[in-house]
Parts: C-alpha cells; structure tokens; sequence
C-alpha cells in the first residue's frame, strides 16, 4: 500500500525537537518526503551539524513511522542541517557570517583561548563552516596555537576593495593580530589604537560564508569588548573559568558586563576548565587541585547553562604549544570533552536563536 504525504507527515508531528519543544513538522525540520510502495524516504533539517541529539531525533523519526504508519515500512530518515541565524543587520559588517560566539573570562590565566582554539576546531570538525579570531590584541596566543608564526595572510582585491585572506588550518579560517606584528616585541597602544586594529579584523578581511565565528576575547572587561558589542550583533558569549573562588569572582564580574541592561548579549553558558587534574598514567583518576565543580555552581547560580567541564591534563597543554590543538585528535579521549562542549554550545545558540528576539549591535549612550 502506498501512503500519502499527510499521512507521513502527521505520523512525524508527534516527534518533537527535545531542546525546541515543537514538533518537527511545525518547526520545518521535514523536507523531501519521498514516498514508494514499501519505503518512505525524507530529509530531518538540524539546527546544527553539531546536534548532541541527532540519533535520537532519527530514532524517534522512525519509530514514529513504524508505530504510526506500517511497521513494515522501511524508513530512511536522512539527517542533514542548515544553521540558524538572528542576526538581521548583517549586510555591512560579516555579512555572510550566521553566528558570532564571544569567548570571554572575567580574569586571565583561565585557559580562554585554549578553549576558544579547541572549540573553534571541534566545531569545524562536525562539518560546520567556521572562523576564529584572536581578539587579543595585547596578548595573541592563536598563531603560536596553530603553528602559524611565520605566516602573512595575503590580500585580494574584492568589489573594489582591498581585502586580507584568512589564514586556514585544520578546516578553519584564523585572523589574528599577531599576524601582522612582530612576535618578539610588546604592542604599546592605547585602547583606541587597538580597537581600530581590532575592527580592521572584520571589516577589511575576506570571511566569506560562516556558521560559527568563534571571537577569543581578551581577559576581564574592557574597551576592546566594548568596541566589539558596539560594531558586531554578537550572538552571545560564553564565559571561561576555573573552579577556585578568585577566578569565580571575576567571572560574576563577565556575566554582569554582558547582562548589564545597556549591553545585553545572550550569555550561552559557562565553560569550567581545569575542572579537575588527571595525570596520563592514570587517566580514570581525578585530583580537584583547585577545587570542587565552582563552575557548575555558578552556572546553577545565575540560572545559565554549564557548557562543558575541561580536565587539566598535560596533552592540552602540549598539543597547544605544538601548534596542533587537542581537538584535532579523533583517538584522544580529553578531545571527546572540547567535542561534547562543541555540540552544548551549538545547541545553545540554536536555543537562543529560536527563543529570543534578533541580535542588534549595542548602542551604549553612557
């Protein structure tokens, strides 16, 4: 017997998305419904190539149809994705770019930019389009993290405007202020200085089409953060801390910044790193040297998201000198952690996208 569409596509409104709370069919996830005498055949559109829920969201598909329909039929749920985006003043700045994810910490010394190289490169490896750039600007750590030192991106010519080519590694696209100066000497500049050098990292460079632009911001708060707020719609930001109290503390002072009223980015999470040492030898042992979950209990207190927990484990460390981030490495099990926080936090924005209201870039008066 051969079955309508309606009769498919009702069978799989009773599936709902499990973070959206909607069913599939309301949220336009189904397309291409391909119906034959004993096969039904459709696409399941994902938020994100990163969805943590992916096989059970096809599972459910397919018991659906089973249930619902003919157990006899096959099913061939094929699933796919097409990455949400809010930002609606993306014409002139970033234009092609859907999302842009503000990697911040309240204090330095947190291992920010690890996380934020880590996630940029996990991300890119679930097959999304992605970008890094190394906000920085007083202490750029990304081209010595990608083995990129001696690297000077070249410029194009583009609608008549000269334009600087990212540098790509590992399936990434990379800018960094440390590009274009020398790495043996202190950059002395006062805060409009780096800001205009900042903005030239978006505006005068080739991003071309992106998912995700994974922004390392500097430590604690400040006018290079300020000046990001103000030129990009940042889609949100997540904030980097260990568990001990002194890095707690300045991390409130992050969440604060970001949800004061006159700036209000989406804080999608907070990010626990050197949550616990395991040595390699042990691998199944964990020493809490600076304490306790301090991260999960502040993301409990402001009612956010705990994105990941990253162990302090020597191969990060050293996979970051060598120029080849941690994440790279489908056989290391410490990479499964930067992968799991890749999956939290591109779900995170496609909650935030679906949820709340466009992004804007910010219009501080004071």
């Amino acid at each position: 017997m051969k079955y309508s569409k309606d009769v498919i596509l009702n069978a799989l409104r009773t599936v709902k998305d499990p973070d959206l709370g909607k069913d599939l069919v309301t949220l336009n996830m189904i397309e291409d419904v391909e119906i034959t005498d004993n096969k039904v055949t459709f696409k399941v559109v994902l938020t994100t190539p990163a969805c943590p829920l992916k096989n059970k969201i096809q599972k459910d598909c397919i018991d659906a149809i089973h249930t619902l329909v003919d157990s006899n039929l096959e099913v061939d749920a094929i699933m796919t994705s097409r990455v949400t985006t809010r930002r609606t003043d993306n014409q002139q700045m970033l234009k092609g770019v859907k999302n842009i994810i503000a990697i911040a910490s309240g204090k330095g010394g947190v291992g920010k930019s690890t996380v934020a190289a880590n996630l940029a490169v996990a991300l890119g490896r679930t097959g999304a389009k992605v970008g890094l750039v190394d906000a920085d600007i007083y202490g750029p750590s990304v081209p010595l993290m990608f083995d990129e030192m001696a690297s000077k991106p070249y410029a194009i010519e583009k609608d008549g405007k000269m334009l600087v080519v990212p540098i790509e590694k590992y399936g990434i696209k990379i800018l960094s202020i440390g590009f274009f100066v020398d790495p043996e000497k202190a950059l002395v500049w006062r805060g409009p200085m780096a800001s205009n050098a900042l903005t030239q990292l978006f505006t005068e460079a080739d991003w071309g089409e992106l998912d995700y632009l994974i922004l390392d911001m500097p430590p604690g708060t400040g006018d290079i953060h300020l000046t990001i707020v103000q030129n990009l719609s940042v889609t949100g930001v997540a904030i980097v801390t260990t568990p001990q109290e002194v890095a707690l503390a300045d991390a409130r002072k992050a969440v604060a910044m970001f949800t004061q009223e006159n700036i209000n980015v989406p804080v999608l999470g907070l990010i626990e790193n050197m949550a616990w040492f395991t040595p390699e030898e042990l691998p199944e042992n964990k020493y809490y040297i600076f304490g306790n979950e301090g991260g999960k209990r502040l993301a409990e207190e402001y009612n956010i998201p705990l994105l990941g927990q990253i162990p302090l484990v020597q191969g990060i460390r050293e996979s970051g000198d060598s120029g080849k981030p941690i994440a790279t490495n489908d056989n290391s099990t410490v990479a499964k952690a930067f992968h799991d926080l890749a999956e939290r936090t591109a779900q995170q924005v496609a909650i935030r996208n679906i949820t709340l209201a466009p992004t804007k870039p910010v219009e501080i008066t004071k």
